[in-house]
């Protein structure tokens, strides 16, 4: 019989804060080991279920693709009236949002996609329909996108509106908040 006896944390890089749970169980173990142990079980969970934060990370992909899951929870959240303040759901004329920059690697149009998601369906079913009325990106191409999204902030263009946000957030003096994943992550109490 298993029984959780100590519960602790640990660190993971790009993960986030995850729990690892220290199971104690009596067994024999094999002559070489001797006596009885502890069996340390770590468990990789995606960030936005270690928090309850309405909008997952963007960093939890859906089909290998960064940020799309969190459009869907906006997207949702902004039709049940739960978005909360302050978030931006869709294009922004004369931006580039997240959102525009995920639908244009899909080829769809936001407003399409916002229909879809209220149709209802699993994000997967989503995807495969922006698949199908879009375009279905190449493996190498999510892998530009996706570390194109995950720098973002980071010494390129966008880092004066990054230093801007920061500091609008109360968070000027942290300078570890490298890039927009960053601050959405520490904004919304997935990192410290």
């Amino acid at each position: 019989m298993t029984k959780p006896s100590v519960c602790s944390s640990f660190r993971s890089p790009g993960i986030g804060i995850a729990s690892a749970i220290i199971h104690r169980r009596n067994f024999s173990p094999p002559p070489a080991v001797g006596g009885y142990g502890a069996l340390t079980i770590r468990v990789r969970l995606p960030i936005s279920t270690l928090v309850s934060f309405p909008i997952r990370s963007p960093r939890d992909p859906v089909g290998g693709i960064f940020v799309f899951g969190r459009i869907l929870d906006k997207i949702r959240l902004h039709a049940q009236g739960k978005l909360p303040s302050g978030y931006n759901v869709g294009i922004i004329a004369g931006k580039r949002t997240f959102d525009d920059r995920v639908c244009k690697l899909l080829g769809v149009e936001f407003d399409a996609l916002a229909a879809r998601v209220l149709r209802g369906g699993t994000d997967e079913e989503i995807l495969e329909w922006c698949f199908e009325n879009g375009r279905k990106p190449d493996a190498e191409h999510i892998e530009f996108f996706n570390g194109f999204m995950f720098k973002r902030g980071w010494r390129d263009a966008a880092t004066p509106g990054l230093i801007q946000q920061r500091a609008d957030a109360g968070l000027a003096h942290r300078e570890d908040i490298v890039t927009f994943f960053d601050l959405m992550d520490v904004e919304e109490g997935r990192l410290p």
